[in-house]
């Protein structure tokens, strides 16, 4: 079940609306009531920009299925996503989903998506510079775009991954960690400590106290075989450009890795730009290969943050589709969200893409 105004945290069915002509200006925004910067506080200050009817509260994936019917029914040219770049992806899955039936009829092309700064990592905010959730930040952008003062749109490419449209998706490390957080999240993020345990917070205290000591006792790295699918793939050195060439079919890559993943933007959350050629070349994703020691992540992380440390133990690919084998189960992440184990993964290029509101100013 879902509410439409969100008067309160109590959620309500509202009947089926009718289709609306579509404006410019107007704009709907959904909230996923779980995220912990979505709280009564910020619920209250967007009520004051947005009319109830525009404003949309999700507390599960039912609740955002039918929303992203009636955002479509409705034709709204602009949606607001606020809640991490794992609501934002679900999110998008339910549209594009509820699209491919629609346009077995009549076409309509999907609504463009804005980010709000209400998640923990906000890979995508970074991506399009939202403004900091502090302060007035996430009612201005919300206010700009309704008063028609978006300086662009960006173009993003979108990849399969387990059955799901994503931006980006790791297995390994990555993984682990966020494996790790919601573990400390669902035993300690509780009463006194909710506000310590979740958040940046919460990702200290699992790396520290969980992820570290298992990768003291258990080796972080498993044997692995990349293999190229459809069309060339590349690897390229640390200028981007390549320096080898694979046919569909043809094993790339075959070693020890301790992380695996992949993205068709350059951020991985927390400002770490952890796939600098993302989007360099229109239909392929950025696949990196992580062999390096924590050492060697360490005596490099500033320049391996900003997105400007290569070296031969991490290999750069852009591929269109791929598969990976692991000689044992590897935890899986996709848009930020623990999925479960899988020792093989098969990650393909999507046709469709979505074009985000971007406050950078460019055009892309």
């Amino acid at each position: 079940m879902y509410e439409q105004t969100a008067r309160n945290r109590d959620l309500r069915l509202v009947p089926s609306p009718h289709v609306r002509a579509e404006s410019d200006s107007r704009v709907a925004v959904l909230l996923n009531a779980n995220a912990r910067r979505v709280t009564d506080k910020t619920v209250r200050s967007l009520q004051h920009v947005v009319p109830d009817e525009d404003l949309f509260l999700s507390k599960s994936s039912l609740d955002a299925r039918r929303i992203a019917q009636v955002i479509l029914d409705r034709r709204y040219p602009t949606v607001f996503l606020g809640g991490g770049d794992g609501t934002f992806m679900g999110f998008v899955n339910h549209v594009l989903a509820e699209l491919e039936l629609r346009n077995q009829h009549h076409y309509q092309r999907p609504p463009r998506f804005g980010v709000l700064r209400l998640g923990t990592g906000n890979a995508l905010a970074n991506l399009v510079n939202a403004s900091p959730h502090r302060g007035d930040g996430v009612l201005d952008d919300v206010l700009r775009a309704r008063a028609g003062e978006i300086p662009g749109y960006r173009r993003v490419e979108l990849f399969r991954v387990d059955g799901k449209r994503t931006m980006f998706a790791g297995v390994g490390i990555d993984g682990q960690i966020i494996n790790d957080y919601n573990a400390v999240k669902e035993s300690l993020g509780r009463g006194a400590l909710k506000g310590l345990m979740t958040g940046g917070g919460g990702y200290f205290a699992s790396v520290a106290f969980r992820t570290l000591p298992h990768y003291l006792t258990h080796s972080a790295k498993r044997e692995c075989e990349l293999y190229n699918g459809r069309g060339v793939a590349y690897r390229v050195g640390s200028d981007g450009n390549p320096v080898q060439e694979f046919q569909p079919g043809e094993l790339i890559f075959r070693g020890k890795v301790r992380l695996a993943a992949a993205a068709t933007t350059p951020y991985y959350g927390f400002g770490l730009k952890g796939f600098p050629f993302a989007g360099t070349r229109r239909g392929m994703m950025h696949l990196r290969m992580l062999q390096c020691s924590n050492a060697e992540i360490l005596a490099h992380l500033p320049s391996l943050w900003a997105g400007k440390y290569f070296t031969p133990t991490m290999g750069e690919f852009l591929v269109s589709e791929a598969t990976l084998r692991f000689d044992a189960a590897m935890p899986l992440e996709v848009a930020g969200d623990a999925c479960g184990y899988q020792s093989e993964l098969h990650m393909e290029m999507c046709t469709e893409h979505v074009e985000l509101v971007d406050y950078t100013g460019s055009v892309h």
